[in-house]
């Protein structure tokens, strides 16, 4: 039967209530009224649903929709009984379900008052389902979150895979129409060829969003009082935070209920009831802020979500896509932004280890998608399109000023000639290796792969020694995205020249190319304090004179005074009395009381001097879990327990132990750690680490391992750091 147009708008207009049809909406559904097999990405928010749902209502028979998600199916069946008189009109289908409703659910399909069937994959492969499925009329079958089907997907589940058999049980000339709101070229490919449908008619909606504003932020120890403050600029509105653990999801809903913001927390460790209050709560807006793992979300279908904040960088740029778009669904303003340190990366990789190696593979080069997109300084959402296969040009796009990148560009240098000499290279090399492979041998770097290659006896081996690393892994980068190179996504990324690269080559002129911003300071004591406000130069400057003065006075270095990250907080808050100094980053009681009175009195002078407003949300509360810590590392340490026996009991990594011992003696606490020390460093290592950082200009440990040439382990060097500040500072 023809539907005519009318026919289609009047359908929308019965069972939706909607005059128009969105964007690819109404091509969609007469392809599938046509009984072609469709394939159809469309991003988040965009109307994916009822591409399936209004041509199920219109046929006769039955369609089976599969969904991997039993909260999203009840969703959708409740919506779907919103619009019609009979409760019958759709079913789930799956464990929870009584023999009783099994028996009504069958009833209503063979009675042709059931037009939807939602069941979870595993469902389907049930004999007395797929028995019964076959004697009925089935009008087609709908694969939503279709990326669930492949590996490469950002939510690869295994029994997806067998789907094709199922639907070819059920019947052989079922219509197929497969949905994903996410898919790289490479997982729509996986897509078509697993549920064989390689003549479906395909649908591809734009993936951007131009009323998102991307923004990353370095991750400092400060980072709950930063996320504080943005949501209390953002105060009424609603928005989700992400974090990677429950623990983490529980302490951050925790201090910003003690801030007085309406905060609650969502994760599978809660129990269900829990998990659907906190949800409703949020929804009826009882709460203006959900904390949660990435456990939630799922079928979240709130309009009016102003921000999405990711504490912990997420493992791909599908899930960050996929989370972030869940912001400013109704087209108002959307702000997504991720805090970013190198050393999160690191623990994601840890998580992997214990993978198969085809999956660490994989896992490993879709991080780097994600380095890249932190660390870049090109447009982020020109970076995201990309990723999906989208060209977009900044400049004319729409939603091209929408990060911060674009807001404040990073300057640009010609890099022409160091392009050629990039493609050349992966081009002689055989287009056979990974850019880190690539920036190594630029760098004359060799390892076991390059020596057995033979790549180091080449004279293009170490012929990017006069630049730094991280530029030419920006430049392999920015490259990549200007279409010259490719990664191959079937081998884990190794580089590819493509035509435009070795035209490039040819006669190419002129490639402009942008620092990448650096965050590689990991350690919580080298990063800059992540700035509620601007930072007042001129009060830097007095401030670093100041503590010069000071320091030598006490013939210390500068940096056992105060670290940069407090003199920068100090001028963006102004501290006027000892009670604020006690409140600047870095800045504990015990600093405040030996150094704090001449920087107070110097700030007061200049803030009467220069008639300053002071911000008043000086003070971030803290939860005072940190303080009980705090008692139990000091005492601890004076029984001399071993730093192994003080995180385990506290359930934290080595790293993170260091970093809140780093905390305390940063604050001017002094630890006698020295028994810890002993156990891993001799006594002239000691002495040569303590002249070191006495006549060094600063404490980073990136620095202290270039200068050893790697001689010393970052924990070594931390943990020596930590000794060194306790005696010579507090």
């Amino acid at each position: 039967m023809a539907h005519t147009e009318v026919a289609l708008e009047e359908s929308l207009k019965k069972f939706f209530g909607f005059d128009q049809f969105r964007g690819l909406q109404k091509s969609v559904i007469k392809s599938l009224l046509n009984k072609e097999d469709v394939f159809v990405i469309m991003p988040t928010g965009g109307g994916k649903s009822l591409c399936y749902q209004l041509p199920a209502l219109m046929q006769p028979g039955t369609a089976i929709v599969v969904s991997p998600l039993i909260a999203l199916m009840k969703n959708q069946v409740d919506a779907i009984r919103g619009v019609s008189d009979n409760d019958g009109v759709a079913h789930v289908l799956n464990s929870s379900l009584t023999k009783t409703e099994i028996t009504q659910v069958k009833s209503d399909i063979e009675n042709g008052v059931t037009k939807l069937l939602y069941v979870a994959p595993e469902s389907l492969t049930k004999d007395e389902y797929v028995e019964f499925l076959k004697e009925q009329d089935i009008s087609f079958l709908a694969v939503d979150e279709a990326h669930c089907i492949s590996e490469w997907g950002h939510d690869f589940r295994p029994e997806y895979r067998n789907l094709r058999k199922i639907i070819d049980r059920i019947g052989k000339d079922i219509p197929i129409i497969g949905l994903t709101a996410t898919a790289t070229p490479k997982v729509q490919e996986d897509i078509m060829k697993n549920l064989q449908i390689p003549n479906a008619t395909s649908y591809k909606a734009s993936f951007n969003r131009p009323n998102l504003f991307y923004e990353v932020r370095p991750k400092t120890a400060q980072v709950d009082s930063d996320i504080t403050r943005f949501i209390k600029q953002n105060e009424g509105k609603s928005g989700i935070v992400y974090c990677l653990s429950r623990k983490r999801v529980e302490e951050l809903a925790q201090v910003l209920q003690v801030n007085g913001i309406k905060a609650v927390p969502y994760h599978a460790g809660l129990d269900s009831k829990t998990r659907a209050k906190h949800q409703d709560m949020f929804l009826m807006e009882d709460v203006d802020v959900v904390v949660a793992t990435i456990a939630f979300g799922m079928g979240i279908d709130k309009p009016d979500v102003r921000f999405v904040i990711h504490h912990d960088i997420p493992k791909s740029i599908e899930s960050y896509y996929q989370e972030t778009g869940r912001a400013g669904r109704d087209g108002g303003e959307g702000h997504c932004l991720a805090y970013y340190s190198y050393k999160d990366i690191e623990k994601l990789e840890k998580f992997m280890s214990g993978k198969p190696i085809a999956e660490q593979e994989i896992g490993h080069a879709l991080l780097q998608e994600m380095v890249g997109y932190a660390e870049s300084s090109m447009s982020r959402r020109q970076y995201i399109l990309h990723y999906f296969g989208e060209e977009f040009d900044p400049a004319t796009g729409e939603g091209g000023d929408m990060d911060d990148n674009m807001r404040n560009p990073k300057p640009q240098k010609e890099a022409g000639d160091d392009v050629k000499k990039l493609i050349k290279l992966v081009d002689d090399a055989g287009e056979r290796y990974k850019s880190k492979d690539i920036v190594n041998i630029l760098m004359g770097k060799s390892n076991a792969m390059i020596s057995s290659h033979k790549l180091d006896q080449h004279d293009y081996f170490g012929s990017g020694k006069d630049k730094e690393k991280e530029y030419w892994t920006a430049l392999v980068r920015q490259v990549i995205v200007a279409r010259f190179l490719k990664k191959d996504i079937e081998t884990y990324g190794v580089l590819k020249v493509l035509e435009g690269g070795r035209e490039f080559v040819k006669i190419g002129k002129s490639f402009m190319m942008t620092e990448d911003h650096s965050y590689h300071e990991g350690d919580s004591a080298g990063v800059a304090a992540s700035k509620g406000g601007a930072v007042d130069a001129q009060l830097v400057k007095y401030l670093k004179d100041l503590r010069k003065k000071v320091a030598s006075k006490k013939q210390v270095p500068p940096y056992v005074v105060f670290q940069d990250p407090s003199l920068d907080d100090m001028a963006t808050k102004y501290p006027i009395t000892m009670e604020e100094m006690v409140n600047i980053h870095g800045v504990g009681e015990g600093k405040a009381r030996k150094y704090g009175k001449d920087f107070v009195d110097l700030i007061a002078k200049y803030v009467e001097d220069n008639d300053i407003t002071r911000p008043d949300d000086l003070v971030i509360k803290s939860t005072g879990s940190k303080s009980g810590n705090k008692l139990y590392f000091i005492t601890s340490i004076d029984r001399k327990l071993s730093f192994e026996d003080m995180a385990s009991a506290k359930g934290l990594e080595m790293d993170q132990l260091i970093d809140e011992l780093e905390s305390i003696v940063y604050s001017g606490t002094k630890l006698n750690i020295g028994y810890q020390v002993d156990e891993m460093l001799d006594d002239d290592q000691q002495e040569e680490l303590h002249e070191y950082f006495l006549e060094s200009e600063t404490d980073k440990i990136s620095e202290a391992f270039d200068e050893f040439d790697g001689d010393y382990e970052e924990e070594e060097l931390r943990l020596y750091r930590l000794k060194f500040i306790s005696e010579v500072g507090n």
